[in-house]
């Protein structure tokens, strides 16, 4: 739940943004020093913008500037965003396959069009929290792998943003309310979620959802708590649920042939530092959804990460209906879904490694 006490984890994402000294308390976690050789050029692109805290306060620190100065200058990363580089999101595993970048970064369920698997590891109502959303995630990284190899490319770390929410326009208390209204969505889980719940989907770009809310193309729509503030959604919204409906996972890709020509040492040293991203980031998730809210409702004293709301949103907090509404339409309605789409293979591995997580297994 996102009222779960997460000050643990808020310190631990803070030490990041804490200037120089949160900066080489990072940096004394990292890998040892890379031996003397070659120089390396290499390029990521990772986050959907520049200034979302998963990019700020570890993309920036860890690959930009902990590789070089790590690696005594050898390491050069060119590190860009989604919107620096002018993308959707979905081009992520072919700019990695096609060698384009070396190392890129985006959402599970939009990279699942290429690689169907993808999307059963944050399927809608899947992880009710972030802790559950971990084990699966790590369960199943090594079969994700052995479909997305084929494509060139493989998963180095899974990681979360904030918890998926609601953001809507007009006030509503349950998803009951939601009826007849437009919702963004991304993927296709969340769209049988909405569409069972009697909403309408609707597909929108996240850099194009604030102007749908602005003119109403939307009526809501579901983003991370933390990402929506980034975005300044409480601009254009007023009410926001509390229920996680997924936790849009993401993944760092290598291309495959890059990383394996790449000198075994070196190739240690990178994987030491998608440890250490690893760890931060599923801390700054979780850290991330209740400053999300804080931020989103105007709570000022909570709110750390994310810009604060000019105009404070008022949070609507979820029913036990609207939750057991969630779990059975993940069971009777998502999960079989995605196994359509996925085939018959998908539906044996889920049962194999993410059943005895979750609690919910795959009937035919």
């Amino acid at each position: 739940m996102i009222r779960r006490n997460l000050t643990r984890a808020v310190v631990a994402c803070l030490a990041l943004a804490a200037g120089p000294a949160g900066l080489s308390q990072a940096f004394a976690q990292m890998p040892e020093s890379l031996p003397a050789g070659p120089a390396l050029r290499m390029s990521a692109v990772t986050q959907p913008l520049p200034t979302m805290p998963q990019f700020t306060r570890v993309d920036v620190p860890y690959l930009r500037e902990a590789l070089s100065q790590r690696s005594n200058g050898r390491i050069t990363m060119q590190l860009s965003s989604h919107a620096e580089r002018n993308l959707g999101g979905n081009e992520i595993v072919r700019l990695v396959r096609s060698g384009q970048v070396d190392i890129g970064a985006g959402t599970l369920s939009t990279l699942s069009g290429d690689v169907p698997i993808l999307d059963g590891i944050d399927l809608a109502g899947l992880s009710p929290d972030i802790e559950q959303a971990k084990k699966i995630a790590e369960a199943i990284m090594p079969a994700a792998n052995r479909d997305l190899e084929r494509f060139g490319a493989r998963i180095m770390l899974i990681y979360p943003f904030p918890a998926q929410v609601l953001f809507c326009r007009q006030p509503f208390t349950t998803l009951g309310d939601l009826r007849g209204r437009k919702v963004r969505t991304f993927g296709n889980s969340l769209n049988d979620l909405m569409t069972t719940i009697g909403a309408q989907p609707v597909s929108i770009g996240f850099p194009e959802v604030y102007s749908a809310l602005e003119r109403g193309v939307a009526d809501c729509a579901v983003t991370g708590t933390g990402s929506g503030a980034s975005a300044r959604w409480p601009e254009v919204s007023t009410h926001i649920s509390d229920l996680p409906l997924s936790w849009s996972l993401a993944g760092y890709m290598v291309n495959l042939t890059w990383w394996n020509r790449l000198d075994p040492t070196v190739r240690a040293f990178l994987e030491g530092t998608f440890r250490e991203m690893n760890d931060k980031l599923w801390e700054l998730g979780a850290a991330a959804t209740r400053d999300g809210i804080a931020c989103n409702t105007g709570v000022a004293a909570e709110c750390k990460l994310h810009p604060l709301a000019p105009r404070p949103m008022t949070e609507v907090r979820a029913t036990e209906a609207d939750r057991a509404l969630v779990q059975t339409t993940f069971r009777n309605v998502v999960l079989p879904n995605w196994v359509q789409r996925c085939g018959a293979r998908c539906g044996e591995t889920y049962n194999q490694i993410v059943a005895p997580i979750g609690g919910v297994e795959y009937r035919r």
